[in-house]
């Protein structure tokens, strides 16, 4: 079942750093690789990840990325030419 897009307005809740930690998720990092990243203990991560979730009304770092990606915080690069077909 497809997880219904919050309003931009739960996105706004969210601290600087709560978006940089969702980013983080969005891109497939895990807590210890986000947590490198930005320079702060892995346990901080964490704790942001639960406030991000509960903020984003989630259960899961999937949903979290889904609405990341809907809410433009994150982009997919293109893997495939516009010219060619997929696995060519």
């Amino acid at each position: 079942m497809p997880v219904p897009a919050p309003p931009a307005s739960k996105i706004a809740q969210l601290s600087p750093r709560e978006q940089e930690i969702l980013r983080g998720i969005a891109r497939g990092a895990s807590n210890k690789e986000i947590a490198r990243a930005l320079g702060i203990a892995e346990t901080t991560v964490k704790i942001h990840v639960q406030h991000v979730l509960r903020k984003l009304d989630v259960s899961s770092r999937v949903q979290a990325a889904v609405i990341a990606l809907e809410h433009g915080l994150v982009r997919i690069p293109r893997l495939i030419s516009r010219n060619r077909a997929p696995f060519q």
